[in-house]
């Protein structure tokens, strides 16, 4: 039983001559990636200071934080999928069915803890659903999910008949339901930012501090080697999905909480955002890399720029260019750094 572990740990971070291996460079080059991120942070935050003197007050800065709360929360699960491999298109998609089946059994009856258990379950069939047709069928994830996404839409424009839904305040449960995503903490701090500090420390043990994370890194960083140490790579990826969906599901909640109302095109918008957050901070398309803590430096830099340029009355057209040109950006930034990795490895050998 310890064999395994230990050899995939030697697989993992050195080459059999004792040099640092691929993954170990690589982790090197990323860390100069985030420092780079976190400078670029510091720049964008002054010059937007100096535009605009509201920028630093705590209202807009609380403001920032928690826009960027539940977005950062589907980008978790996006993160670990990214990091075993694979990639998930279908999370805005599951953003919206979940607060759409939690709100729909709510309306017609079901007591609320059921209806919000359903609509995180939602989540997590949807990750199934995209585990087993990738996994199972070997469809490619990117053909899979995207494919999924537009089924999930489908989906809940049927069951919703096309038609938002707001919950009056004569439900039962209404009070608790308000409290999950629109109440504030002391000091006015919006209940949202709890929420996503709590994901990110569960998040942030679950792929850094525990076997499951350093095997689904090393099943994304070389499967190969995972072959070769027998890792149950379909049951991990099942994992992996199925965390998505139901990070996905559980920020719909939020966000239909906060707002009050939910409509069929939820989460629409949602999925490149996250994508984009997650290769900022750093997750590698080939994967193996990523960090929760880059995924919530990458959120909050694309939630920065688009607060900062909302209040110099950039339109909303021209922040999705800007979120564009990040996203290339970043994509061909993580082709360069693997790209040394492997060089350096190559030389060192």
């Amino acid at each position: 039983m310890t064999a395994a572990p230990a050899a995939e740990r030697e697989v993992a971070a050195k080459t059999t001559s004792g040099r640092p291996s691929v993954r170990a460079i690589a982790a090197r080059l990323l860390l100069r990636r985030q420092a780079g991120l976190i400078a670029a942070i510091i720049v964008t935050m002054v010059v937007f200071t100096v535009a605009n003197d509201f920028f630093l007050s705590t209202g807009n800065l609380l403001l920032l934080l928690r826009s960027m709360s539940t977005f950062a929360i589907v980008a978790f699960g996006e993160t670990l999928v990214l990091v075993s491999g694979e990639i998930d298109l279908s999370v805005g998609g599951s953003y919206g069915l979940g607060a759409m089946v939690m709100g729909l059994t709510w309306l017609h009856g079901v007591p609320f803890v059921l209806a919000v258990a359903l609509g995180l379950g939602s989540g997590l069939v949807v990750g199934v659903f995209n585990a087993f047709v990738t996994t199972i069928v070997r469809v490619p994830s990117f053909i899979t999910t995207l494919g999924s996404l537009s089924l999930i839409q489908g989906v809940t424009f049927l069951i919703s008949n096309s038609q938002s839904i707001n919950p009056g305040t004569s439900l039962d449960g209404f009070g608790v339901f308000n409290a999950l995503g629109a109440s504030t903490l002391p000091f006015d701090i919006p209940i949202q930012i709890a929420w996503l500090v709590g994901a990110a420390l569960v998040m942030g043990v679950l792929l850094h501090r525990t076997l499951f994370g350093f095997r689904i890194a090393a099943i994304g960083g070389n499967p190969s080697a995972a072959a070769v140490v027998k890792l149950p790579v379909k049951r991990y990826k099942f994992w992996v999905f199925a965390i998505a969906g139901l990070c996905a599901a559980l920020a719909g909640i939020l966000d239909f909480s906060f707002i009050g109302s939910t409509t069929p095109t939820a989460g629409a918008s949602l999925t490149f955002p996250v994508f984009a957050a997650v290769i900022i901070g750093g997750a590698s398309l080939n994967g193996g890399r990523g960090t929760i803590l880059g995924t919530v430096i990458g959120a909050f830099f694309l939630s920065l720029m688009s607060n900062g340029l909302s209040l110099l009355g950039v339109g909303t057209f021209a922040q999705l260019i800007f979120v564009g040109i990040v996203t290339i950006g970043a994509v061909a930034v993580d082709r360069w750094t693997s790209s040394r990795a492997s060089e350096r490895s190559s030389v060192q050998m």
